[in-house]
């Protein structure tokens, strides 16, 4: 994977904002969208430690038909010359033009496998998986759960937390599958605090980063929780206000914003700034996981 040339670890970029500034808080940007042009940020972190395991092996994995995970597993496929299948959630999507999402897995060597959404909900149970993995005809294909959440990716994202020990009081990114959360605190030090944004509404997702860590780790590691309050409205919603925000924040600081996730959770810390959630002299560094796609 060094072949690839991963900028690691990542830049840590401190900026001036008053929106912080003005209640003593410190903002820094942990610029994890930096580390490599296609395999961005904690796709980076996730993929990798599967991708060593999967040992050139075809990768099997699951998404939705905007997914970020998908669009980095085809572009690690096509960069490795390792084959790739993507399970894309709704069969009604198979006879339509390709979204230019999909159209970007295709185009990266990704079979794309259409299912319905009663089918997609059981991609979990091993008896689905088998048959999934007979009709794409990849028996032996390494299996990559949805968002590329596992114990070996959540061990991969320690790393992060890692790397910011001593840098910063509290940690703060936006999370789907909270894989990258669980492995983040993890590798924080003592003292530190991980804070994650859903952007997914139902308020799961805890027990899910719960979970990830028992499987990494054997139990709950390093001090982290939710603010559910920033998802505007799920997954792959976005709000004028968010856009504005996001237009916003990259005028002031020049740093390109991915509006599904990154924003959500720029977002939340300045409302927790404003809320008095930081006590002056507190450090926040935001995880920039992304970058908006082309």
């Amino acid at each position: 994977m060094t072949d690839l040339r991963p900028r690691l670890p990542s830049p840590l970029q401190e900026v001036s904002d008053d929106r912080f500034g003005r209640y003593g808080v410190r903002l820094l940007l942990k610029r994890d969208d930096l580390i490599h042009p296609e395999l961005i940020g904690n796709k980076w972190r996730k993929l990798v430690p599967n991708l060593e395991r999967a040992a050139g092996r075809t990768l099997l994995t699951f998404g939705g038909a905007y997914s970020n995970h998908l669009r980095a597993t085809a572009a690690a496929g096509r960069l490795l010359g390792q084959p790739t299948v993507g399970v894309v959630r709704g069969d009604e999507l198979a006879g339509r033009p390709l979204n230019p999402s999909l159209a970007r897995c295709a185009a990266d060597g990704m079979r794309l496998h259409f299912v319905d959404r009663a089918t997609y909900r059981r991609k979990t149970e091993p008896d689905v998986v088998g048959q999934l993995l007979d009709t794409v005809g990849a028996r032996d294909a390494y299996v990559v759960p949805e968002g590329g959440s596992n114990a070996a990716a959540v061990r991969g994202c320690r790393a992060l937390g890692e790397e910011l020990r001593g840098r910063t009081d509290v940690v703060a990114l936006a999370c789907g599958t909270g894989g990258t959360l669980a492995g983040l605190a993890a590798g924080l030090a003592p003292g530190q605090r991980a804070l994650g944004v859903p952007v997914l509404r139902g308020g799961f997702l805890g027990d899910g980063i719960q979970a990830l860590q028992e499987e990494a780790f054997g139990g709950r590691r390093g001090e982290w929780r939710l603010d559910e309050r920033f998802h505007f409205g799920g997954y792959a919603r976005v709000t004028p206000e968010l856009e504005t925000f996001a237009a916003d924040f990259e005028r002031r600081h020049g740093v390109p914003v991915e509006h599904l996730y990154v924003a959500k959770s720029l977002y939340g810390l300045v409302a927790l700034a404003e809320e008095g959630a930081f006590a002056r002299g507190t450090t926040v560094t935001a995880v920039i996981t992304g970058r908006p796609f082309p």
